[in-house]
């Protein structure tokens, strides 16, 4: 994770804590410090300040460790396939293999999580250079993110990777500077990704508290907070979660409108939240008021769409006190979700797989004696 913990004693870190002069490695205080120094940072400080300093040094390390990790989940599906932007089966400087964590079939979509992150260094840093429009910046940041051929988000241990590759891109710059707050932003999703939720939890809770520190719109606080919610429930902080959800859905209610993407997510966010607290006719309350706005808005096959209905068919299912008519009601919802999924994200994506695997359960509950 990043540097939010005390590097001898592992305890929580203030903004302010002391770290060393050479190689920044942050401590509680100096009592911290000279144990570790004695316990063997002496040794290698220097190799850290060389490095770029602990942040960057660190940055670098994980970077490497989620390399491998992505290349050795994706060997299966990248055997005998080549890169399409370098056009080789190792990448010419690192030597790392092939990934595809994307929404691409067939033989399209293979890379070097090097070569896409070159490409979104690229675009950015032509963006910056030539002083883009907000709107064009937006657009050439998803590079760090969303796959160039299919338009879809990078999951799992891929988005893992590439988040490390973009916060070890821009980790070095001011606090205040844009891309590096957005990368400290995908450092967190691609974590959560990665199932690395503990991480991620740090990751977004330092996130917060930075943007709180140099001053960012509401906007923005609203995303980063909704972001740690989901990290709350993950880790089974349901109830901490669900006052966040509501607290944010009512929030985005009132910045942004009912039609917004946004506070469709924050609905989407505030259902789960109800469903795995087991509340499920509140969920079945708030749902069917917002998936008929997704659909107009957003579209059939928007994820955000597929996951609303995948959600409410869920509120129908897991109630003890579901009708017949009610798990009629979820089959019927989730089999077409899964279809419209298939056909939009692949039926590798994790949206496609758990859908069918909520599919697979309720239709074996039919059958049940």
């Amino acid at each position: 994770m990043i540097l939010t913990n005390c590097a001898a004693c592992a305890a929580p870190l203030a903004h302010t804590a002391p770290r060393c002069v050479r190689c920044w490695t942050r401590y509680c205080d100096s009592t911290c410090q000279h144990d570790h120094w004695r316990r063997g940072h002496k040794q290698i400080c220097k190799k850290i300040h060389r490095g770029g300093n602990a942040e960057q040094y660190n940055a670098d390390k994980k970077y490497k460790e989620a390399v491998a990790e992505a290349v050795e989940a994706c060997a299966a599906d990248t055997k005998g396939q080549t890169c399409y932007i370098c056009t080789q089966a190792l990448h010419w400087k690192t030597k790392e293999g092939l990934v595809r964590g994307c929404a691409c079939r067939g033989t399209a979509g293979f890379a070097h999580v090097s070569c896409l992150a070159e490409q979104a260094k690229i675009l950015v840093a032509e963006g910056e250079e030539n002083n883009l429009s907000d709107k064009v910046m937006n657009e050439r940041w998803l590079r760090w993110s969303d796959c160039s051929l299919c338009k879809q988000r990078h999951h799992g241990v891929v988005a893992c990777a590439l988040a490390w590759a973009c916060w070890k891109t821009y980790v070095g710059r001011p606090e205040t500077d844009e891309a590096r707050k957005l990368a400290m932003g995908l450092l967190g999703n691609g974590l959560f990704d990665g199932k690395h939720y503990e991480d991620a939890l740090s990751v977004r809770e330092a996130g917060l508290s930075m943007l709180r520190r140099v001053g960012v719109s509401e906007e923005r606080i609203l995303v980063t907070k909704s972001c740690l919610a989901i990290t709350y429930a993950e880790l089974g902080h349901l109830e901490k979660a669900l006052s966040m959800e509501r607290d944010i859905y009512f929030g985005r209610l009132k910045l942004d409108g009912r039609d917004n993407q946004e506070t469709l997510r924050a609905a989407n966010n505030y259902a789960l939240s109800l469903v795995r607290l087991q509340r499920f006719e509140e969920a079945r309350s708030l749902l069917p008021k917002t998936i008929p706005v997704a659909r107009r808005v957003l579209g059939e096959g928007h994820r955000l769409t597929l996951k609303m209905r995948w959600n409410y068919a869920q509120a129908l299912y897991k109630d003890v006190d579901a009708t017949l008519d009610d798990l009629r009601e979820a089959v019927a919802t989730l089999t077409d979700t899964e279809r419209i999924s298939r056909r939009v994200l692949g039926g590798a994506h994790p949206l496609t797989v758990g859908i069918e695997d909520a599919l697979e359960v309720l239709r074996a509950a039919f059958h049940a004696p």
